[in-house]
């Protein structure tokens, strides 16, 4: 017999029991109505948490350290040990490991999962930035310096961003725009900052000048008086001579105070006030301070930083396109001799706990289909008992074994197609009015954004359809089994 005769059979068949067919679909509209309106919670979840740090730059951003100052002067050190006496053991068991507890600034420098081998200079930054899928690489600067504005001076620290800069935190600006160019003398600052040096708006500050403050080295031991080399205070306290401004840099924008209370983004650490890198540098060059130029000094006279060779950065900032990318381009960074970390680790850790998490909610759904499943057994063996002398006629005149399980199955599957559709509906209307009651309800009386706590991918839907028609199909293996193994004798007596 032709499939589509089977089929028009079937729905005939389905026709004549619309009372007992609907409320059995039913069953399955409610499992898979269950099932879609859980995983989607889970999958929502999901979805807005990795988001979240998607937004804050984590899975998409990994730290890069290359031998510090310390480590610098350490291994010269070192090298003189070696060279004189092998006593102290311990002390070179430490320089050996080139982890330190700090990045060359003073902050404290993140686990890596190998020590650095060589200096992260500007060669070493254009060679990461080649790398397939590396977005761009953001040497980390870090100074504090004396700056002048708005008529008050006073210490900050300084922070250097490339330019064009695609993280989060240079997106959004409450005035003024991003830095024009690398070699620009201009300057960006936070919102709370122009509050703070007493800016009305942040359109108050835009134009307005900073001075980078400095004493000039050149007149610094004929005018500035001193004791046994300690300057000593000629003029009033906190009042600078413009015989102090090092550098000029006019505020391009101010950033927009970030949603998140610390303001955190990336791994780069927050600060006030930005400046170019390349300014960054330049500045940190012509005043390093006494410490950093004792370190190059002893690296230079022992050979381990050659005549002419800048000490490079201690770390850098790598962003990536993607965060499937980030584990390869973190290997290779690791084959150059470099040193990284990366919360991404942590990636596939939450994926698992997710997926834990969706697993368990899809079962507790799956429990509501297993239910309708008993509901289709029923309906095709009452079917067959209604139906005996009909398929007793249907074999006495030729029709298969194959072909009477085949009607059965072509039931049972209209069932669960049908139920499946309804029930992703269904579950579309439960995501989007739960999603409108948490909104007014909870969200929008603390002033929240709106979240779509619910996430259906087209897999999940598809999914669960096909899952409907195989359970139905399923739950029908035993009455179509039955009502194969019918006696047509014996049926056609059936009253």
């Amino acid at each position: 017999m032709p499939f589509f005769d089977l089929l028009k059979l079937a729905l005939r068949n389905l026709r004549e029991a619309k009372l007992r067919a609907s409320l059995t679909t039913m069953g399955v509209i409610v499992g898979v109505a269950m099932i879609v309106t859980m995983v989607s919670f889970g999958l929502g979840l999901q979805r807005n948490t990795i988001q979240r740090f998607k937004e804050l730059d984590l899975f998409n951003e990994l730290n890069v350290f290359g031998k510090t100052l310390a480590e610098l002067a350490e291994a010269a050190s070192k090298q003189n040990e070696t060279n004189n006496t092998n006593s102290n053991a311990n002390t070179n068991t430490n320089a050996n490991t080139g982890q330190r507890r700090d990045d060359g600034t003073g902050r404290r420098r993140l686990p890596t999962d190998r020590p650095p081998e060589k200096i992260l200079d500007d060669k070493g930054i254009e060679e990461i930035s080649k790398i397939p899928g590396v977005v761009s690489v953001e040497p980390m600067i870090f100074f504090q310096t004396y700056i002048r504005v708005n008529g008050k001076t006073f210490t900050q620290q300084i922070g250097g961003a490339v330019v064009p800069n695609p993280s989060q935190r240079f997106k959004e600006f409450a005035a003024g725009n991003m830095l024009t160019t690398q070699e620009a003398d201009e300057i960006i600052i936070t919102e709370e900052f122009s509050k703070d040096m007493g800016f009305a708006t942040p359109s108050d500050a835009v134009g307005k000048t900073i001075d980078f403050l400095a004493p000039d080295k050149n007149k610094e031991e004929e005018e500035a008086p001193s004791f046994m080399g300690i300057p000593l205070d000629g003029g009033e306290e906190g009042a600078p001579g413009d015989s102090l401004v090092a550098k000029s840099f006019n505020i391009a924008g101010v950033l927009k105070k970030p949603e998140n209370k610390n303001g955190f983004r990336g791994f780069n650490p927050q600060s006030d006030v930005y400046i170019s890198t390349l300014n960054a540098r330049r500045w940190r060059e012509e005043h390093r301070d006494n410490l950093s130029e004792v370190a190059i000094e002893i690296a230079r006279k022992n050979g381990v930083l050659k005549e002419g060779e800048q000490p490079g950065y201690a770390s850098a900032v790598v962003r990536v396109s993607d965060p499937a990318v980030l584990p390869e381009v973190r290997n290779k960074i690791n084959g150059m001799g470099y040193g990284t970390f990366s919360i991404s680790d942590q990636l596939d850790e939450i994926r698992t706990v997710f997926l834990i998490i969706n697993s368990a909610l899809g079962l507790l759904g799956g429990i509501s289909l297993l239910v309708a499943s008993f509901g289709i057994a029923n309906t095709m063996i009452m079917s067959i008992l209604e139906r005996t002398r009909e398929i007793g006629i249907m074999k006495a005149i030729g029709a298969e074994d194959r072909e009477v399980k085949m009607i059965f199955f072509i039931e049972a599957a209209i069932i669960g197609f049908t139920g499946g559709i309804v029930g992703c509906i269904l579950a579309w209307g439960i995501d989007g009015l739960a999603n409108r009651l948490a909104y007014k309800f909870l969200l929008q009386p603390q002033g929240a954004n709106y979240v779509d706590f619910f996430a259906i991918p087209p897999y999940l839907w598809i999914g669960a359809i096909l899952f409907a028609v195989v359970v139905s199909i399923t739950a029908a293996l035993y009455p179509a089994s039955r009502a194969a193994r019918i006696d047509p004798v014996k049926a056609l007596r059936h009253d």
